[in-house]
């Protein structure tokens, strides 16, 4: 009996793994269930643990079916090296956490190498604008969205991500090296069972992006959708995803305490990423997203 347990679920799971995008959303389960995607990785020691219980090769050879398809899906992440090398823009995005006191402290920690960040959840005047505006000659804050530069900002625009309200906004940045069209969005949440406004929201987001001519773009946010969530393929491509081009290994954002998913991108068309990676925000219960790029 626990030798057919195991056959069945590691067929399962290599099934969930290698056909998620053709699984139906079921509500907006199964887009929640990929962006946990990675850790069904952890069902395969179980497996093959209990395949030795049962004393079954036969077992154990199907628990591997699993893992070999993890291995394929995600491996590469945990063995690329970042391509490096000389960078024209260092970005970053964090969701500050509304009720975060600490955001001041935050943002300085995560900003002090950046030319630029974008920043959600913000409070008006609050800690975290204040200390941006100490240490950034240009911002552009739109409600609870904000972009701060060490370049200047132009053609600035609030939006509307189809939530009734900006909760994102459009600017120009002009660097030594030549401009970026620069978005910062915070899509609606999603839950389980609940990723309608969501799904709505990245909608909106890749209208705006396909109608934007620009030679270069850059998104930065907290997007509420995970690599894996079969939502980002809206996105990407025609954007490419800064930690899948040049992170160190998954690159989870959220909670802070232990993050198990990656709901803040950084995504850009037109540059190259040499680096990307996470950095501690204190307080929030989000990580901050950073990246390098060049033109």
């Amino acid at each position: 009996m626990l030798s057919r347990v195991v056959v069945v679920v590691s067929a399962v799971v290599a099934v969930a793994l290698a056909g998620h995008q053709l699984i139906p959303a079921f509500g907006g389960f199964t887009p929640v269930m990929e962006s946990l995607l990675p850790w069904l990785g952890l069902a395969v020691p179980v497996l093959l643990a209990a395949a030795a219980m049962a004393r079954s090769t036969r077992a154990a050879a199907v628990a591997l079916v699993p893992g070999v398809v993890w291995a394929v899906m995600f491996g590469s992440a945990l063995l690329r090296t970042p391509p490096g090398g000389p960078s024209d823009l260092t970005v970053g995005t964090v969701n500050v956490g509304v009720r975060n006191g600490a955001s001041g402290e935050a943002v300085r920690a995560i900003a002090k190498d950046l030319d630029v960040l974008a920043a959600q959840e913000l409070t008006s005047g609050g800690p975290a604008a204040k200390q941006l505006n100490k240490m950034f000659k240009y911002h552009y804050p739109v409600s609870t969205v904000g972009l701060w530069s060490r370049y200047p900002i132009s053609d600035t625009k609030p939006l509307d991500v189809g939530m009734g309200w900006p909760r994102a906004l459009r600017a120009v940045v002009s660097t030594p090296k030549g401009k970026v069209t620069v978005y910062v969005m915070h899509l609606a949440s999603a839950r389980p069972g609940h990723t309608t406004s969501r799904d709505a929201s990245l909608a909106q987001a890749r209208r705006l992006i396909d109608a934007d001519p620009s030679k270069r773009i850059l998104l930065l946010g907290d997007l509420n959708t995970a690599t894996t969530d079969r939502g980002m393929r809206g996105l990407t491509p025609p954007l490419t995803d800064a930690q899948s081009a040049a992170g160190d290994g998954f690159g989870f954002t959220w909670p802070a305490e232990f993050p198990i998913t990656r709901p803040d991108h950084i995504l850009f068309k037109g540059m190259t990423a040499t680096e990307a990676g996470v950095a501690p925000a204190t307080g929030s219960d989000h990580r901050a997203a950073i990246a390098s790029l060049r033109f």
